[in-house]
């Protein structure tokens, strides 16, 4: 798995967990990115409204492998 691998943060949120906030994210993000090969949840948060969670939010690290370049002359 060697290579050069760049990130970039993104934020996912859901209405029902943590986890599927991650994973609209990731979906997302896979949708318009390729090669991507890590996720690290950077940070959790909860929108409260009247003493219960309504939104969960997470920002998410995502690493994607760069394409190999061309050939030099």
């Amino acid at each position: 798995m060697s290579g050069v691998f760049e990130s970039i943060e993104m934020v996912g949120t859901s209405g029902t967990s943590f986890e599927d906030a991650a994973r609209a994210a990731v979906k997302r993000a896979g949708e318009s990115m390729r090669d991507l090969e890590w996720m690290e949840v950077v940070e959790q948060r909860g929108y409260i409204r009247g003493g219960e969670i309504h939104e969960y939010q997470v920002k998410v690290k995502l690493w994607f492998k760069l394409e190999e370049g061309g050939s030099q002359s």
